[in-house]
């Protein structure tokens, strides 16, 4: 890693924080720092399961806990286990935490403004054209791929959604039973193995390989949740998945999709995929591409 380019991170990190006042312990001229105003926020005014704000925040229990627990005692916050499973517990906003909230959206309103009231009109488009990017960035940052087992619960739901969206797209529907087989067995090491796309905890994105000893290795089930796509997710992905054939010995990727699925063809042809004679009879598949790996 470029030590000029962590600097110019850190240098950020510190105008940022310095700016918005994260480091001021009354945020916004409150009783309060910026992670109770922050948890006081995602909490929303619909209340929010104390798991799911953990994972949000990126927050461990001890801290959430702490940050709940300030809250509480300022009558701003009622933390109950759910009505529907009491292994659930839910924050929930009092009156005073729906109006503390709404005072601290119009306070960072104000504090955006501060932002960008010093700059000519041109200046403020090229800032928030770059907050953007480094918002997306940032996310991106975020996601973690990890291998997981493929009747992980996790793994089915990524499944499920896929399949869903191949059916959705394609003009004659989609079947998986039908085509080439990928099933749990055969997506387990040393068979193969499946990876799941993480976003804050949430699984964003799945994809597979299928070994085959002594030839190539076929990249399967890849797809990214449409709230997840634009962070390069799914390159990341492929290139996990083609470390992975690499590393069971095959020289050759393999893969096949549907002409509707013009994103993913995209992307295989800018890795290096090439287009090819059809390898398999799969009923849903319009194209079939290779890349050589070594």
């Amino acid at each position: 890693m470029n030590d000029t380019l962590v600097e110019r991170v850190r240098r950020f990190n510190r105008t940022v924080t310095q700016r918005v006042g994260a480091l001021d312990d009354r945020y916004l001229a409150r009783d309060r720092p910026l992670g109770e105003a922050r948890v006081l926020w995602e909490i929303g005014r619909e209340g929010c399961e104390v798991r799911a704000l953990r994972a949000r925040l990126e927050l461990d229990s001890g801290h959430t806990s702490r940050l709940l627990r300030a809250l509480e005692a300022d009558g701003l916050v009622h933390v109950a286990p759910s009505p529907a499973d009491g292994r659930v517990r839910i924050a929930r906003l009092s009156a005073a935490g729906l109006a503390e909230r709404a005072l601290l959206d119009h306070r960072s309103d104000d504090l955006a403004r501060s932002v960008l009231a010093p700059l000519s009109v041109e200046q403020r488009g090229r800032l928030v054209a770059a907050m953007g990017d480094v918002e997306r960035l940032l996310t991106a940052a975020l996601v973690a791929i990890r291998p997981v087992d493929p009747e992980h619960p996790d793994a089915r739901s990524c499944l499920r959604r896929y399949f869903a969206e191949l059916g959705r797209r394609s003009k004659d529907g989609y079947d998986p039973a039908r085509g080439v087989s990928a099933e749990p067995h055969e997506l387990r090491a040393p068979a193969g193995c499946l990876l799941i796309a993480y976003l804050r905890d949430e699984p964003v994105g799945c994809g597979a390989v299928k070994h085959r000893p002594g030839g190539p290795s076929d990249v399967k089930r890849m797809w990214v949740a449409e709230t997840a796509r634009g962070l390069g997710i799914g390159r990341r992905m492929l290139a996990e998945l083609e470390a992975c054939a690499v590393r069971s010995g095959a020289d050759v990727a393999r893969l096949e999709t549907n002409r509707a699925l013009t994103e993913a063809i995209a992307l295989y042809r800018s890795a290096g995929y090439v287009e090819v004679p059809a390898f398999n009879d799969e009923p849903f598949a319009d194209h079939w591409f290779e890349k050589r790996l070594r």
